[in-house]
């Protein structure tokens, strides 16, 4: 078992590397690059199979509603782009996914044409490691690649130049946290949380805010940038309209990682305000709010949309120092950039203990619509 050098020692190294001038709004949102132990690269397998259970409605849309025959009149290449790509592999299998069902569409639209040609732009943040992106790519993909780092919530590509554009598994993460969750004087704010488990309804309406101004934002640089006709395939994780985030297994994996937080407070390890200042810049979107905005933005209209169980194949216990590498991985980058290497070590660390602790908790929690898939086409 790993251990913690002195208290001492460790609260110096925390307050020699702690940024006090750091603000939550410039968190990275970024996964654990390379191939380590806690990549996510090699960490990253839940989300695949929780994707793939949705596979066959976005294969279904686009089979029934995408005129690739037009497409490929107007161009001699589909141009695709995943948003929020991360490193791989999970990218590269989507991308074939969705390239094989447009294949077979134009065949039975266009029998005797020439397959059109695919390009893939992967898009993600800039401080996203697309050098490990780059080098675990197939050696032959069978379309043309090219990385596009910058935020999802502006602009990325030309006007009318998109077919189609994969989303999974980032809407979530917020652009930044909102500001009222740290300000004393607020009704929102979260102090002894970093998430909106057990907060005051205002707390989440805060993040729910913020969402909804984020999904404004990537609806509108989208419209811009996908074809007449063109599709988006969403999936993100996401809660039954009115089902307070308590009552679903991460509600309680984000619940304990504030406890243990405040627990190493109280035993001296770093400060309480520290704790009080951060906040994880996520929200589980209900389809309610995730409809309304998409609706209200009217460049798209909603052809298919669901609540899914990403997890139908959990059976018994759920392994915890497995489950707790995969949320490592996509969130390691900001706990480090708040605290100490040693207080994140420690915090997950100790995480998996109590969450060992919960396990039948985790296993019983309401988890049959916890994942949104929708496909929007743009009018």
């Amino acid at each position: 078992m790993a251990t913690l050098v002195s208290d001492q020692t460790l609260v110096k190294k925390t307050q020699a590397e702690r940024r006090s001038s750091h603000h939550l709004q410039d968190l990275p949102i970024q996964v654990v690059g390379g191939y380590g132990t806690y990549s996510y690269f090699k960490n990253s397998f839940y989300q695949k199979r929780a994707t793939n259970v949705s596979k066959e409605q976005f294969n279904n849309a686009i089979t029934s509603k995408l005129d690739v025959k037009s497409l490929a009149l107007s161009s001699n290449t589909i141009r695709l782009a995943d948003c929020g790509c991360a490193v791989g592999p999970n990218t590269f299998n989507a991308m074939l996914d969705l390239i094989e069902i447009i294949k077979q569409k134009y065949r039975s639209q266009c029998p005797d044409s020439h397959m059109p040609e695919f390009q893939v732009f992967f898009n993600d943040q800039s401080s996203n490691d697309f050098n490990t992106l780059f080098t675990s790519l197939p050696e032959e993909p069978g379309y043309f690649v090219a990385g596009v780092p910058g935020s999802f919530h502006k602009r990325l590509f030309p006007e009318k130049f998109l077919h189609l554009v994969h989303v999974s598994y980032a809407l979530h993460w917020l652009s930044k946290v909102p500001e009222d969750l740290v300000n004393k004087n607020s009704p929102a704010w979260n102090k002894g949380r970093i998430l909106y488990a057990f907060a005051p309804e205002e707390v989440r309406k805060a993040y729910a805010n913020q969402f909804d101004k984020d999904l404004e934002n990537f609806l509108n640089a989208r419209a811009k940038e996908i074809v007449q006709g063109g599709m988006m395939i969403i999936t993100n994780p996401s809660i039954p309209d009115g089902m307070p985030f308590s009552e679903i297994a991460n509600g309680l994996m984000y619940d304990c990682m504030g406890n243990i937080l405040y627990d190493m407070a109280k035993s001296g390890l770093l400060n309480e305000a520290e704790v009080d200042a951060f906040n994880l810049p996520i929200y589980s979107c209900p389809p309610g709010e995730f409809a309304a905005v998409v609706e209200r933005n009217g460049n798209f209209s909603i052809e298919a949309m669901g609540l899914t169980n990403p997890s139908p194949w959990l059976k018994g216990r759920i392994n915890m120092p497995e489950y707790v590498k995969h949320v490592r991985a996509a969130t390691e980058a900001m706990f480090n950039k708040h605290f100490s290497p040693e207080i994140t070590d420690e915090m997950f660390r100790q995480l998996v203990d109590r969450m060992e602790e919960i396990n039948e908790k985790m296993v019983s929690c309401y988890r049959d619509g916890v994942q949104l898939f929708a496909v929007l086409q743009r009018n």
